[in-house]
């Protein structure tokens, strides 16, 4: 899909569908404000006071409305969506604005729209927020549908604003280079477990390395077994899919930091659960749980783009956890990468193995600053629901940069405790730790875990496995992955200051 952006009086742009955000009745601007809505008023006779005085349209968020063939128009459609209130509007409901906008138009067939911004709208963020909003919506995970003979496709979209220069541009190129890192994200964690194994993740990592000037490395088996990883490896024992450790590198030709940023990403192409098995209902969905490491690859496509003057090093960890044979059992003891011994009480805790070699080996390659990102655990879920993305950290300053990104890039993050007192849980007569502790806090004890392999290294976890699935559709996007912190790592590295 084309986006592009234009400066034509909207009752000029000759389209399938054109757009225009009218205001909650309530604000205090009124519901038509100042802007285009009340341009589009006057053309059509009245028509958006009318939808008013009905009561059909009352300007809440994402409501929509349609006019077909307004009069003084040159569009095909006209499409009023709702604002609500102008004094609270940010970038976050710009984007939900603009993918509904496409997802609507979309679905009545409109091959070219346009949403039409007004003055408090078209900042640079503004912009960047509209255009990922468009391009995050037109993304559908139905690449193995084989009929698609009603396949409805946008051609192009545009924001129609009051002028355009510089900074606006800017913003139209970072939008796309952010969502469609985003929705490559998506496409990876769409891929089903039987076409996206460990070594078929590296693939996709080598040729997107490839493609976007990044180096791309993958340790196999035997190498892994070399450096002695063996809590990585104790998991992937049970499958016959070998796993890989993958290293994608940005070194950018200068830099302006001493840091050295290291994403890690949790990478299980599928997780039965091992030995420690799963229920069967919803299992399917575990094709899921490598959403971590396809958030970082994502954002290493995004920061290749952005070109900031940083370091940053991705480590993705990439198993199988099958209940075969071979597989490990509960009760087994484990030597990680750091040297310490894990005591493996419930095989399904396979995430904080895998990433607990990852974290030392980032460490190795000079990593100075670590961020995990995994679907991590079921106990996130029942703390913040599907909503919030649950963030733990060791270290004030790199939380706040994470935090921080986030909130500009409207993902919904909530800063979770560590104390001490979490630590307790994790004792084990025959090991260093267990992996688990008993079944309170167990988000917070996973994420103590994790900690005692970052060591004094500043280190944020991010635990998104309620927030790494759509399990049902928005108005604004697609059911199934969401790519969620892609823009927020992408973010917190352009933005790096010391």
């Amino acid at each position: 899909m084309k986006t592009l952006l234009q400066t034509e009086p909207i009752q000029e742009i000759e389209v399938d569908a054109l757009a225009v955000i009218a205001y909650d009745k309530e604000s205090v601007a009124g519901g038509l404000g100042t802007g285009a809505a009340k341009l589009v008023n006057e053309l059509t006779g009245g028509w958006v006071g009318e939808l008013y005085s009905s009561g059909e349209f009352t300007g809440k968020l994402l409501e929509t409305a349609q006019l077909y063939r307004p009069p003084n128009m040159k569009t095909r459609r006209l499409f009023i969506i709702g604002g609500g209130l102008p004094e609270k509007s940010t970038p976050a409901e710009i984007r939900k604005i603009s993918g509904t906008v496409l997802r609507h138009a979309k679905s009545k067939g409109s091959r070219n729209i346009v949403l039409a911004l007004d003055p408090n709208q078209a900042t640079e963020e503004g912009i960047v927020a509209a255009i990922e909003g468009a391009v995050l919506g037109d993304f559908e995970p139905d690449r193995y549908k084989t009929d698609r003979k009603d396949e409805k496709v946008v051609d192009q979209f545009g924001l129609a604003l009051p002028a355009v220069d510089r900074n606006i541009e800017t913003g139209h190129a970072r939008g796309r280079i952010l969502a469609e890192s985003q929705n490559y994200t998506r496409d990876l964690v769409s891929e089903p477990a039987n076409r996206l194994t460990p070594l078929l993740l590296a693939e996709h990592a080598q040729r997107m390395a490839v493609e976007y000037g990044l180096e791309c490395e993958v340790l196999s088996k035997e190498q892994m077994q070399q450096l002695g990883m063996g809590a990585l490896l104790g998991v992937a024992q049970g499958s016959t899919q070998p796993p890989a450790l993958i290293i994608v590198r940005y070194l950018p030709p200068a830099t302006e930091t001493k840091a050295h940023i290291g994403l890690l990403g949790k990478g299980v192409t599928f997780d039965s659960g091992g030995i420690s098995i799963k229920p069967s209902e919803g299992m399917e969905k575990m094709k899921y749980d490598m959403a971590g490491g396809a958030a970082v690859l994502g954002a290493m496509r995004a920061v290749a783009q952005l070109r900031p003057p940083v370091c940053v090093t991705a480590v993705i960890p990439a198993v199988e956890n099958m209940p075969g044979g071979r597989a490990q059992r509960p009760g087994d003891i484990v030597t990680t990468l750091s040297g310490k011994t894990v005591e493996v009480l419930n095989t399904d805790a396979e995430g904080r193995l895998i990433l607990a070699d990852a974290l030392t080996y980032a460490q190795r390659l000079g990593c100075t600053h670590l961020v995990d990102v995994a679907t991590l655990t079921g106990a996130i879920v029942v703390a913040l629901g599907h909503v919030y993305i649950g963030v733990f950290g060791n270290d004030e300053q790199l939380t706040e940069k994470i935090l921080a990104a986030a909130g500009a890039e409207g993902e919904k993050v909530w800063r979770m405790p560590l104390d001490d007192e979490y630590k307790e849980g994790l004792k084990s007569a025959f090991a260093d730790i267990p992996n688990i502790a008993n079944r309170w806090g167990g988000a917070i004890t996973a994420a103590m875990f994790l900690k005692e392999f970052a060591g004094p290294t500043p280190w944020v976890h991010l635990d998104i496995a309620g927030t790494a699935w759509l399990e049902e559709a928005k108005p604004f996007m697609a059911k199934g992955p969401s790519g969620v912190t892609v823009r927020a790592l992408a973010r917190m590295v352009a933005d790096w200051r010391d």
